[in-house]
C-alpha cells in the first residue's frame, strides 16, 4: 500500500510538472500501467471529426523507472501535437494482416463501400455526390468481378480482378475506369495480384470524344420545336444555350436570368458534380428563341437525401429518348464548347464556365482548338505577307 501511495505522489508531482509546462497532457495509472492523457485528435475510424480527451496506450509499466519515461514520452508528444505531426499510427497496435482470401468477396465490397461512402461531417449534397460516384465508377465493375470470382472459384482473387480488367474492351473509357475501381480496391483490402493494373490501361483518351457527331445549329433549333412538353422544352433550351451537364440543369440558380438580366449569366450550384461556377449562354439570341426567361422545369425529384445527381441526369437522358432525340444530351454540351471555341471565347474561361479543367477542356476538344489556333496563324501570316509585300514594293508616284 505504501509503495502505491509513494506512487501516486510521484504521478501528482509529474502532472504539476507538465501541467506548469503547459504540456497539455496529463498521466494516469490505470491497474500495473502508466498512460497518457489529453485532447487528442481523433482516432482512425472513430467517426469523430475534431479533437477531444482520449488516453494513449503506452503500455509503461507503473513504477519510477516507466514514470521518468512517461514524462519523455509527454515532451515528444505535445512537440508533435504543437507542429501537427502527431499520428495514432505511432501509438496504436498494428492489427494482424487478414488474409483476403478467407473473407467472403460479397463481405469485402460491403467493407469498401462503407470506406469510400464514409465522409463525417458531409452535407446532403456531398454525401449524394459520393452516392453517385460509387454507383457509377465502382459498383459496376465490382459486379463484375463479383460474377468473375462466381463462375471462375478456382482463381485467387488477385488473378479474378485482372481477369476482370481483361475482359473490358481495350482503349476504351470503361477500361481505364474499371482499372481505377479494382485498383483502389485491391489497395484497400492489400490484395496481391500476378501482374500490375497500370499495365491494362491503355491510352485512351478524351480525344476520342471528337469523332461523335456532334449536332448543328439547325439541329438543336429543329428539335427543340419538335418536343411537345414545355418543361422539356427548357431544359434541352438550357442544356443547348449554356452546355449544361443532365442534372445541372436541375441544381442552378436562374433568378438574374428569370430577372431579365441582359446577360442572362446563370449560376450552377455548388451541389453538383464540379462545384459552383457561373455561365453565359451562347448564343445570348438563344434566350429568346428557346423562352429561357419565363420556362419551367418538369416535377421531378431532385431531393439528393432520397435521388442522386446520376438518377437525375439518367431521367433526361430517358426523356431524349422518349422524343426521338437523335442525338445525347450531352452532346448539346459538347455543341456548345465547340461554339464558344468558334467565336473565340478563350479556352480558360470556357473551361471554368464547363465546371473542368483547363487541360481537360483543351485535352477534349483539341481538334476544334487546333483548328481555331492554325487558321488564326495562317490568317496573321498571310497578313504580315501582305505588309511585307507592300513595303517592298511601294507604288510609283503618278502611276495608275
Amino acid at each position: 500500500m505504501a509503495l502505491a501511495d509513494s506512487l501516486d505522489g510521484a504521478i501528482a508531482k509529474l502532472n504539476q510538472r507538465l501541467k506548469a509546462a503547459r504540456l497539455g497532457l496529463r498521466v494516469e495509472r490505470r491497474g500495473d500501467r502508466l498512460a497518457l492523457r489529453g485532447t487528442l485528435p481523433p482516432r482512425p475510424g472513430s467517426g469523430r471529426t475534431r479533437p477531444h480527451q482520449q488516453r494513449i496506450p503506452l503500455g509503461l509499466p507503473a513504477t519510477k523507472a516507466g514514470l521518468k519515461q512517461i514524462e519523455q514520452e509527454a515532451k515528444v508528444i505535445a512537440a508533435r501535437l504543437i507542429e501537427r505531426r502527431f499520428s495514432w499510427a505511432d501509438y496504436l497496435p498494428t492489427p494482424e494482416p487478414v488474409d483476403p482470401e478467407t473473407v467472403p468477396l460479397e463481405e469485402q465490397v460491403a467493407q469498401f463501400q462503407a470506406h469510400l461512402l464514409h465522409c463525417p461531417g458531409a452535407d446532403v449534397a456531398a454525401q449524394a455526390s459520393l452516392k453517385t460516384t460509387w454507383e457509377k465508377a465502382y459498383a459496376p465493375y465490382l459486379k463484375k468481378l463479383l460474377n468473375q470470382a462466381s463462375q471462375h472459384p478456382r482463381q485467387s482473387l488477385g488473378e479474378a480482378i485482372i481477369a476482370t480488367l481483361e475482359a473490358l474492351p481495350v482503349q476504351t473509357r470503361s477500361r481505364q475506369v474499371g482499372c481505377t475501381a479494382l485498383k483502389a480496391f485491391a489497395e484497400f483490402h492489400h490484395i496481391a495480384l500476378p501482374r500490375s493494373i497500370d499495365d491494362l490501361w491503355g491510352s485512351y483518351g478524351s480525344h476520342r470524344t471528337q469523332r461523335r457527331e456532334l449536332p448543328s445549329d439547325e439541329d438543336i433549333l429543329t428539335w427543340f420545336d419538335r418536343i411537345p412538353n414545355p418543361a422539356w422544352q427548357t431544359v434541352y433550351g438550357l442544356m443547348a444555350a449554356y452546355g449544361l451537364r443532365n442534372h445541372e440543369v436541375f441544381f442552378c440558380d436562374r433568378s438574374e436570368l428569370l430577372g431579365g438580366d441582359p446577360e442572362a449569366r446563370i449560376t450552377v450550384l455548388a451541389t453538383t458534380k464540379t462545384g459552383l461556377h457561373d455561365v453565359w449562354p451562347f448564343y445570348p439570341e438563344w434566350v429568346d428563341r428557346f423562352g429561357l426567361r419565363q420556362g419551367g422545369l418538369p416535377a421531378i425529384n431532385t431531393d439528393l437525401s432520397t435521388t442522386t445527381l446520376q438518377r437525375v441526369g439518367q431521367q433526361v437522358a430517358l426523356q431524349f429518348k422518349r422524343y426521338g432525340i437523335p442525338f445525347a444530351p450531352y452532346d448539346l454540351r459538347h455543341a456548345w464548347a465547340v461554339r464558344t471555341i468558334h467565336v473565340g471565347l478563350p479556352d480558360t474561361v470556357a473551361a471554368r464556365m464547363m465546371g473542368h479543367s483547363v487541360a481537360i477542356h483543351t485535352r477534349t476538344y483539341h481538334r476544334w482548338i487546333t483548328l481555331r489556333d492554325q487558321r488564326q496563324a495562317v490568317r496573321a501570316a498571310l497578313h504580315n505577307a501582305a505588309l511585307n509585300k507592300a513595303a517592298l514594293n511601294p507604288p510609283v508616284p503618278g502611276s495608275p
